[in-house]
């Protein structure tokens, strides 16, 4: 039995972690230096992750579907 179809606001909010997650790993070091610089505040903070959330915008619902559900597939043993 297949499990229950998610929303389009469940996948969309499953994308826009998933896609957060691998931004900022991705860009670990940049942020890093960003946040250590003198002229860095707290509230400069939200205005990263607002950008870095405009990002899954180039994905098309039905691309954020396919890899919201590609991402909870186990991994495959060979």
């Amino acid at each position: 039995m297949a499990p229950p179809q998610k929303s389009d606001q469940q996948v969309a909010a499953e994308f826009t972690s998933y896609y957060l997650q691998r931004a900022t790993k991705e860009f670990a070091e940049d942020l890093d230096k960003v946040r250590s610089a003198d002229d860095f505040k707290n509230d400069a903070l939200q205005i990263i992750v607002s950008a870095l959330q405009q990002g899954t915008t180039m994905f098309s619902p039905e691309e954020q579907r396919r890899i919201v559900t590609a991402a909870a597939r186990p991994a495959n043993k060979a």
